[in-house]
């Protein structure tokens, strides 16, 4: 039954701030800053390194330079005008800035999702098929595969935005530090809410996946062909497990109308964090990208064993 509101005519919305005082504005600032500046330079890295190295031209990392990118886009939607609006002390977003900064975070984020999936599938051919492999994973192939996911998490992103602004706003006061879909929906003058099927099939694939592959693992005979497959399963399973717990927490959990600590900090979580880590995560046990980040900074062998690990 929908909740009838006197409906406000909004044409711009009020983001949440970090704190009154100007002091701890400025120190939000640069702590966002060092945040984004280290998202920008880890995942342009992994970027160059991927495209600048013809041995590193193979699905997995193919799947890594576009999850890099997809991580760039996604802080670069959200932070730059956070940092802008504590440096210049005020919380406006325009009507328009909203609705564009809805759609290209739900873009990036759902395209990521999306192709983490792609890599559980990868993984599992890989260790569970692996005289498949080069049939299954093709160069036409995977190309193909990753623009489904590109195309896929448009699609998801238009519907999601589109269904968000369908209803009129009820207030322009968003609880959060950028426009966030579940508080923009405490806004509308009626109830709506988006099930999120496309998220559960992916959730529940990535952990039929990952069983299998655990469980084809424990029979290789050699020890180092074990610790091998989960040096290449390990990194993924840490970064789609802090995107999944973090941004279903925020996603799903019941809605308040009073900003909450918790709600921010889990916030900057699945938005902030998992762009900064995964260069870090996916190249800290690849040799074959410290390999090429070494050779991309002009470091010798020795040099950059040490100063990657």
């Amino acid at each position: 039954i929908a909740k009838m509101f006197n409906t406000t005519t909004v044409t711009d919305f009020v983001l949440l701030e970090f704190s009154e005082a100007w002091e701890l504005q400025i120190l939000h600032f640069i702590i966002f800053l060092v945040l984004y500046l280290a998202s920008l330079m880890g995942n342009l890295l992994i970027i160059s390194a991927v495209a600048s190295d013809h041995h590193l031209h193979r699905p997995m990392y193919f799947f890594l330079m576009n999850l890099a990118i997809q991580d760039l886009g996604q802080v670069s939607v959200i932070v730059p005008k956070s940092m802008a609006n504590s440096l210049l002390n005020t919380r406006q977003i325009s009507y328009s800035g909203c609705v564009a900064q809805i759609l290209l975070f739900n873009f990036f984020i759902s395209s990521n999702f999306f192709l983490l999936t792609l890599m559980a599938y990868d993984r599992y051919v890989a260790i569970c098929n692996p005289l498949y492999y080069e049939m299954v994973m093709n160069k036409q192939a995977y190309i193909q595969a990753v623009a489904c996911v590109w195309i896929s998490g448009f699609l998801h992103a238009v519907l999601h935005t589109s269904s968000t602004f369908a209803t009129p706003f009820c207030s322009n006061v968003v609880n959060q530090f950028f426009c966030e879909i579940p508080q923009l929906l405490k806004l509308a003058c009626s109830d709506l809410y988006l099930i999120e099927i496309g998220a559960v099939i992916c959730f529940t694939f990535i952990i039929v996946t990952y069983v299998q592959i655990f469980y084809a693992v424990l029979r290789i005979p050699s020890a180092q062909g074990r610790q091998k497959a989960y040096s290449t399963c390990i990194p993924h399973l840490i970064v789609i497990s802090t995107l999944l717990f973090t941004g279903f927490f925020a996603y799903l959990r019941p809605t308040s109308n009073t900003p909450s600590d918790q709600d921010l900090v889990f916030t900057v979580v699945y938005s902030m964090v998992p762009p900064m880590l995964n260069p870090v995560i996916y190249s800290m046990r690849n040799k074959e990208i410290k390999a090429a980040l070494s050779k991309l900074l002009g470091f010798s062998q020795n040099t950059s064993s040490s100063f990657l690990l």
